[in-house]
């Protein structure tokens, strides 16, 4: 038998409307109702929800002969391109991602830290000494350059200005609901999103012309990429280098600057949590620049942004087609169908994490670790082999973005809640996200490290 069916909804569409409203609302009240189960009609497509860590294993652990990504995210090849990511057999993807991971090596890593540092100071010298900014703004254009510079290098960092990071803005655009179904509809989003692209792409383009001109120098990713060769000894072709580097570019931004976000906005409601990070910060780092080990021992805000996943994922559900029939328990799930798993569930269950409305980051602190009790709880990043790649490089931005803003300026926000934006599947807080500051006295070396970064930085 099939999952039980969420009540209401119109023909055809079935529960479109409020699904695109917002979906977090929907996925929780179908798990109230019906439990670990249920299905709902989405624009003709009937999907079927999976809210426990039961389902969620079978969802991540399922072959890609079983459960298909690249079926479910075909919105995703207009922005990346063709001939990668979603648009290639799962083999080739495979062989794709391990392109990527010299990027993500602690050897790479190792720089990534100092960069991240030198950038965000150098975009933080710039404010008044009071005032305000949009936080998810804010948040945007510093990963932006953070993840350009980490992996394209100080040359490409220093050609871009805003508008880059305004063309990266109408991309991620592309992630959204009639983009799911019709990736191509000449809709003014969709067509802000493909000029976008254009652009993007022609720069990427120039800075593969000036590295064939120079020669290689193993200097960062770029140059991984154009000495990198499948497994039949062929080369990677312009168009499949400028996909990747735009697919690791916008997995090492986009959830990233949402999670930056949501953890800056939960750590200034509860300022208690300031107070400790702050003494943290000056245990592990002093005035000495962050390096990939002193990051790496910043727990208590690593059980901030964890804490942020869990509240606000910036996934709030991840989708796959159904290829051929998946039993779970009793029911079976078609094939044709989609399967959905839905981390804004999961991660609210009370009887995984204890009051699961109440930010408290020390639910994953020693003697508790919640997430660690139960498999597959805790999924804002994925799981199991689909576990997000560059989550390492997500939380060392986000670490290293927060405590810059926090050792410099004192923080305030005054908005009773911040909702989150359900306009993309990537959801941040609703704009605007006003933060008021006041800069603290600047130390020797922090002004040091700006002036050193500043010439990298390029707005």
């Amino acid at each position: 038998m099939k999952p039980p069916v969420l009540a209401g909804g119109v023909p055809w569409l079935g529960h479109a409307i409020e699904f695109h409203r917002n979906p977090v609302e929907l996925l929780r009240r179908g798990q109230k109702v019906h439990g670990e189960a249920f299905s709902f009609l989405l624009a003709g497509q009937m999907v079927h929800v999976l809210t426990d860590p039961r389902g969620n294993e079978v969802f991540f652990r399922a072959s890609d002969h079983q459960l298909s990504a690249r079926e479910a995210y075909q919105f995703t090849v207009p922005m990346f391109g063709k001939g990668v990511a979603y648009d290639v057999a799962p083999e080739l993807m495979e062989e794709q991602l391990r392109f990527v991971m010299p990027a993500l090596r602690d050897t790479r890593m190792q720089t990534y830290g100092r960069a991240m540092q030198q950038e965000t100071e150098a975009f933080t010298a710039a404010f008044p000494e009071s005032g305000e900014f949009d936080l998810v703004q804010t948040m945007n254009e510093l990963t932006v350059f953070n993840a350009c510079r980490s992996l394209i290098g100080d040359g490409f960092r220093r050609r871009l200005s805003l508008q880059f990071a305004e063309d990266y803005h109408d991309l991620e655009a592309g992630v959204n609901l009639i983009a799911f179904f019709q990736p191509y509809w000449p809709l003014p989003k969709m067509r802000r999103r493909d000029r976008a692209r254009k652009r993007i792409a022609t720069l990427l383009g120039s800075v593969l012309e000036e590295r064939r001109r120079r020669g290689p120098s193993d200097e960062d990713f770029v140059d991984t990429l154009l000495e990198a060769r499948y497994a039949d000894g062929r080369a990677l072709a312009d168009n499949e280098i400028i996909g990747l580097l735009l697919t690791l570019i916008f997995a090492g931004q986009h959830t990233t600057a949402v999670m930056a976000a949501w953890t800056m906005l939960l750590i200034l409601r509860h300022p208690e949590w300031v107070d400790r990070i702050l003494e943290e910060q000056d245990r592990v780092l002093g005035t000495e620049p962050m390096t990939l080990a002193a990051i790496k021992k910043m727990v208590l805000l690593e059980r901030c942004i964890k804490e942020a996943e869990r509240m606000y994922p910036p996934l709030v559900m991840l989708m796959r087609t159904v290829l051929t029939n998946l039993n779970y328990g009793p029911y079976v799930l078609p094939k044709g169908d989609l399967v959905m798993v839905a981390p804004a569930v999961t991660h609210m269950l009370p009887h995984l994490f204890e009051n699961p409305l109440r930010f408290e980051p020390d639910r994953f602190g020693p003697g508790r670790e919640e997430d660690r009790k139960s498999p597959f709880s805790l999924i804002g990043f994925g799981g199991g082999k689909h576990r997000c790649i560059g989550l390492a490089f997500a939380q060392q931005q986000v670490k290293v973005i927060v405590s810059v803003l926090l050792r410099r300026f004192e923080l305030r926000i005054d908005e009773p809640r911040m909702q989150p934006d359900y306009s993309t599947f990537v959801a941040g807080p609703r704009r605007p996200c006003v933060v008021k500051y006041r800069r603290k006295p600047q130390l020797e070396s922090t002004a040091q490290i700006a002036a050193q970064g500043s010439s990298s930085h390029g707005c």
